[in-house]
């Protein structure tokens, strides 16, 4: 840049990237520069934050090579991105950030199973979901399979428990199908593969030849990499494909396979599958210590066990703060105690039986405090495998608030295990991480240890500085490697050249350069010569708020969000109010104002509020309750009295909406939609929705009030079908629940209050506090009445109402709470399949059946039960492998159309793809946000059922 050369302005570098950006995609709308994306898609899960300049979503492999040709004009480092869940730094960057997780989603099942071809956008659950029905599964098993996706599953060379060295993703890997940094796209799958490698790359094609036999050619070499490639290692690259592969083409896409986004980028990959195997036997064993637990090891597994996951005492210690501990830990006096968590598998119960049979005298052998014993129940085998599981949550949602879990992985080889673990411990001590607990992939010598560190202190990061230095002393003095299977990322990169020395550094150094010479892909991730690399850039982690503060950033929360290709996920509407937090303690006004400017519609109103987030969160946040929460803080107190007086007059309201929508049905539709237009235009944007067709008319009154001689239970007919009509005429979900009432004998009882009484959910989704309440009082006293004080269950006929109701007795005083505790509500789905079904006559059946159970069944616990009622009607129900929450949400789907067509748009695109007798669901608002995204009549379960045994 000469002397008199001006920067331009950060808003016109800002558009400029933009308008170059856009040029390299289909639709410049998934190109952003704005603060708010950027700064939100700039957290992954781990300690390490880089906001990038621009965000796009990537829709093709020819996007994704014109990306890179973009953004190596601009100058800029280019980083992929697909589930975010990676610890090590790996997903972020501070250039042009591509998300290639948005539009990459599609698999296919090859040979029965045998193989499957996926992008990268798919996570691993997902994956083997569409293999369980062929009793296959994905060889790596990583413990975050619900929200690591298979770019990162590639990207990582991931494992897990069971998969060991030889069922990883770089053994299964059949073919890939990559994009190198030049714009070519090579696809191994091809027979024509090398030639055309060598065609169009020769300069790549020449240099992979010529370190393969430089690697082979030195005996050193060859010595180091056998060494740490008999381990577990994902430390720098995969050079065992030099050993393993002799054509170029073979051997760069072997190398693709834990190369983290700095080789090319992966937009398909052929897999060869591994059984399922679906008989187990699991046992915590508890030795006096880690020798005892490692000495036990080689019998173990020679003996067939599967699975072998070591606990330190640590381990144990924060198992026994369980609210219910299991009984191998319970009353236990942990001192030096180790434990064994071990599983037995077998594709049949006849060879499970001979496989623990053989075992026993192993088991009996072992010095164990606790017993030897193996379990086979599913409900027992879950309670010990989330005392395992549960490690993460327990000590990251015990962290101080302002800190973070750091969750690192190292191998050795078996017979320094013990020394190694036992270092571990005492440099745990030496270093003041008190919180530090061990466990890990004992078969495999892989350790996993999690401790909590705050970087907001220069002291603190300089002790973080010396435990790591004493660490990666420790670990390879003992022969093993500094990362097993969470990839080098950011954090151990600086070592990689100490843990392979000079020679294999220079080889790694020279494929980076072979095949990508600008160093565009990622750099400072796998390869770093600033020793101190892993010091820079640490996140920081302000407190903000009681109920999102112990937040990691996994990203686990992001599969299930409805509104996570539309607006937001639980993790970025966090990650931008700590951004905000961390702007205003700067004095930051900008920046302040540019994050806060969208966090109303991305965050908070565009939430479906559905809370699924909370199932997968492994700390447990309920970021759709704290968005409800703030929805209620911006109500003016006239707001929340109206609200309240909607609460008191509800049977009124709900025939007003009724008359409203007939009406509005022989008005002329283009006037109804200028007129609620102008309404929202004057701030009602979220109560009043813009007209649309397929909004039904009113529905019918709710059921009159009953009062049989000796009734089963209580029916509370959700209000929800008294305002919007059935599709069809049986009259709806309650009707047909009556009728089947009848029909199988059983008598209930209708509240006579029943008109002017609600779940809640339209207040607690919306913030209206005080109607919240007031609704709960009211429906609370009238149902403890009419369930004989609770002996009676209550029973409703929409998901999403009976949870509301469970909910409601938390809007009350503690007093009230404990009066009502005996209420018990059960949807109406859940009590047909055990009271109902057994006494009606035999439904006639349709062939085919696409069901959509709804986020709150999920939370209820009742899909089983869904498909139970659904398989009395049909021979064959499908469930899409794209299911997930509709995001209608109430009146959600009616006020933002686009947040619901978003979420549902894989799901719809699937169900269109085939053809089904029936469309069914258990909740009218999701039954007609279903209809909408794929013009198909959704109905009630309940509804089919009635025709099915009339």
């Amino acid at each position: 840049m000469s002397p008199t050369a001006v920067t331009p302005p950060a808003a016109d570098r800002s558009a400029g990237l933009a308008e170059l950006l856009a040029a390299c995609v289909s639709d410049p709308a998934r190109v952003s520069t704005e603060v708010p994306r950027r700064v939100a898609a700039a957290h992954d899960a781990s300690p390490y934050l880089f906001t990038p300049q621009a965000v796009v979503r990537a829709a093709s492999a020819a996007e994704v090579g014109a990306l890179m040709a973009g953004a190596r004009k601009a100058g800029l480092p280019l980083t992929l991105r697909s589930g975010g869940t990676s610890l090590a730094g790996q997903a972020g960057g501070d250039g042009i950030l591509v998300d290639v997780r948005s539009h990459w989603r599609t698999a296919a099942v090859l040979d029965d199973g045998l193989r499957i071809r996926l992008q990268p956008g798919l996570t691993v659950r997902q994956a083997n979901a569409r293999l369980a029905r062929y009793g296959r599964r994905l060889g790596p098993d990583p413990a975050s399979e619900s929200a690591c996706t298979i770019g990162g599953l590639v990207a990582n060379n991931s494992s897990g428990m069971n998969c060991g060295t030889q069922d990883n993703a770089y053994r299964t890997m059949e073919s890939l199908q990559f994009v190198l940094p030049s714009g070519t796209v090579v696809d191994t799958a091809a027979p024509d593969a090398d030639e055309a490698l060598r065609a169009r790359e020769p300069e790549l094609h020449a240099g992979l030849l010529r370190l393969r036999d430089r690697v082979r050619d030195s005996a050193a070499s060859r010595a180091t990499v056998e060494r740490l490639f008999a381990m577990k290692n994902t430390m720098g690259y995969g050079l065992n494909s030099f050993l393993d592969h002799s054509d170029p083409a073979d051997m760069l896409a072997h190398l693709m396979i834990g190369s983290e986004g700095t080789l090319g980028f992966v937009g398909e990959a052929v897999f060869r599958t591994v059984p399922l195997l679906p008989h187990t036997a699991t046992g915590l064993l508890v030795l006096r210590g880690l020798a005892e637990a490692t000495d036990a090891l080689p019998a173990l597994l020679a003996a067939g066990a599967r699975t072998a996951e070591l606990l330190d005492a640590a381990s144990l210690r924060v198992a026994q703060q369980s609210p219910d501990p299991v009984d191998e830990v319970r009353g236990l006096r942990v001192e030096r105690h180790a434990a064994l968590l071990v599983e037995f598998a077998e594709d049949s119960a006849e060879a499970l039986e001979e496989r623990v049979a053989a075992a026993q005298p192993v088991l009996d052998r072992l010095p164990a405090v606790t017993g030897t014993a193996l379990v086979r129940d599913p409900r027992v085998r879950a309670r010990l495998w989330h005392l395992r599981k549960g490690l993460y949550t327990a000590v990251a949602g015990a962290r101080r608030p302002g800190t973070t879990a750091l969750l690192e992985d190292i191998a050795v080889p078996m017979e320094r295990l013990t020394r190694t673990c036992e270092g571990l411990i005492g440099l745990f001590d030496r270093h003041g991480y008190q919180d530090a607990v061990i466990f890990g992939h004992a078969r495999d010598g892989n350790l996993h240890f999690m401790l909590t560190q705050d970087f907001d202190s220069a002291p603190e990061i300089e002790r973080y500085a010396r435990f790591t230095d004493a660490m990666v002393d420790l670990v390879l003095n003992a022969g093993g490697t500094l990362k097993a299977e969470h990839g080098t990322g950011r954090a151990m990169a600086p070592f990689v050249r100490r843990q392979y020395g000079d020679e294999l550094y220079d080889v790694m150094r020279e494929l980076k350069q072979l095949c990508d010479p600008h160093g565009v892909l990622n750099p400072g991730v796998l390869l770093e010569d600033d020793p101190a690399a892993h010091l820079h850039s640490l996140k920081s982690v302000p407190e903000v708020d009681p109920a999102v503060d112990a937040c990691v950033e996994c990203g686990y929360c992001e599969p299930v969000c409805p509104t996570a290709d539309a607006t937001t996920t639980p993790r970025q509407r966090i990650a931008l109010q700590r951004e905000i937090a961390l702007a205003t303690a700067a004095g930051d006004d900008e920046r302040r104002r540019a994050l806060e400017a969208g966090y109303t519609y991305a965050a908070v109103d565009s939430c479906a509020a559905d809370s699924l987030c909370v199932t997968a969160c492994p700390v447990t946040i309920d970021t759709g309750a704290v968005m409800k929460r703030l929805r209620a803080e911006r109500h003016s107190a006239t707001a929340q009295r109206a609200g309240n007086a909607t609460a008191r007059h509800w049977g009124t309201a709900v025939k007003g909406v009724r008359v409203a929508l007939n009406t509005a049905h022989v008005l002329p539709a283009p006037a109804l939609r200028a007129a609620t237009g102008a309404v929202r235009r004057l701030g009602a944007g979220e109560l009043v929705p813009t007209w649309a067709d397929d909004i039904p008319r009113g529905g019918p009154a709710r059921p009159a009030p009953r009062q049989p001689d000796e009734p089963q239970a209580v029916f509370f007919a959700a209000c929800i079908g008294s305002v919007f009509a059935p599709e069809g005429t049986t009259g709806g979900a309650s009707a047909a629940f009556l009728r089947l009432c009848e029909r199988a004998g059983v008598q209930v009882t209708v509240p006579a209050e029943l008109a002017g009484l609600c779940c809640g959910t339209p207040w607690q989704s919306k913030g209206y506090t005080d109607g919240h309440r007031t609704m709960a009082t009211r429906t609370l006293e009238a149902l403890w009445k009419a369930s004989d004080h609770g002996r009676l269950p209550v029973v409703c006929d929409a998901s999403s109402c009976t949870h509301g109701l469970e909910q409601l007795p938390d809007t009350l005083p503690e007093s009230d709470r404990a009066r009502f505790a005996s209420l018990r509500f059960v949807d109406s789905v859940a009590f047909t399949a055990e009271h109902l079904l057994p006494a009606l006559p035999e439904p006639r059946r349709m062939s085919s059946l696409a069901l959509h159970p709804t986020c709150s069944t999920v939370h209820l616990g009742i899909d089983g039960a869904l498909r139970t009622v659904a398989a009395a009607v049909s021979d064959d129900v499908t469930v899409p492998d794209n299911w997930g929450c509709c995001a209608f949400a109430g009146d959600r789907g009616l006020l933002h159309p686009e947040i619901t067509a978003s979420a549902t748009a894989a799901q719809a695109a699937e169900i269109n793809a085939g053809a089904y007798d029936a469309y069914a669901s258990c909740n009218r608002t999701c039954e007609m946000g279903m209809t909408r995204a794929t013009g198909r009549p959704y109905r009630h379960v309940l509804e089919l059922l009635d025709e099915a045994t009339a």
